[in-house]
């Protein structure tokens, strides 16, 4: 029998499909790294660990210790992830106001979400040279380029905004061009697919792929294609298994 103190706050991590108390073999958020367990109600259960009622700071440490969490659940359950940093006041609350109110919801995502697993995909150009040579390929650009050199900036002010916009709308087709010639291959291969906002100049996707866990190693393959395709013009970073938090929709509420 595990002895639980139904009376502390408890920091939530995930929900996930569990009809018993649990301990999980990970160490919780908080400096004295609590157990880590799960709080049930019928076929579903929170997975929590004993907290001050208090507002976690988003550091390194803390946001380490909540994702290792998920990691570590992730291992033998279909995981719903929390987001960092909540804490309900006790048991009951979890119990009746978040698992009893939302139980036909979190079952619904649970079902959706079985057998599937989440990866991470971020692309990038490798080179400054490839935004010159952009430029070299269109007309328009090279012909206003070739036409302000040697000028002094305060006589080509607009000219030189002008070619800045064009550089720029050049990099953007380029980039649309890149990622759907990359997001195509890998598009059939996934369940979902959402792509993030664009981080840098030199990045060209910034995506993840919902799919199911035995496609793993076809997706993977495809990737590890399109690298060789591209060479070394492009770099593909890929992570994952990740919790599913772009493909989750959980909302809390204590009231």
């Amino acid at each position: 029998m595990i002895d639980i103190d139904q009376s502390t706050g408890k920091y939530l991590y995930a929900i996930i499909r569990c009809s018993e108390i649990r301990v999980i073999a990970a160490r919780g958020i908080h400096e004295d790294g609590p157990r880590v367990y799960t709080i049930p109600y019928r076929d579903v259960a929170a997975v929590v660990s004993d907290s001050p009622c208090e507002e976690y700071e988003s550091s390194r440490r803390n946001m380490l210790a909540h994702t290792r969490v998920l990691e570590a659940v992730m291992q033998q359950y279909t995981v719903l992830p929390i987001s960092f940093g909540m804490v309900a006041p006790d048991t009951a609350t979890i119990c009746d106001q978040m698992l009893a109110r939302s139980y036909d919801d979190l079952v619904s995502q649970l079902n959706d979400l079985d057998g599937r697993i989440e990866l991470g995909l971020k692309v990038f150009w490798t080179d400054e040279q490839f935004f010159r040579e952009i430029a070299d390929e269109e007309p328009a650009i090279r012909e206003l380029r070739d036409s302000i050199v040697g000028k002094p900036a305060e006589r080509t002010y607009y000219e030189r905004i002008r070619l800045g916009e064009m550089v720029e709308a050049a990099i953007a087709q380029r980039r649309d061009a890149d990622s759907e010639r990359i997001l195509s291959t890998l598009r059939p291969l996934a369940q979902a697919l959402i792509t993030q906002p664009i981080l840098t100049d030199r990045m060209v996707v910034n995506a993840a792929f919902l799919l199911k866990r035995e496609d793993e190693a076809r997706f993977d393959a495809a990737v590890r294609d399109l690298d060789a395709q591209f060479g070394t013009r492009m770099l593909f970073k890929c992570v994952g298994p990740v919790p599913p938090y772009n493909f989750v929709n959980l909302t809390m509420s204590w009231s």
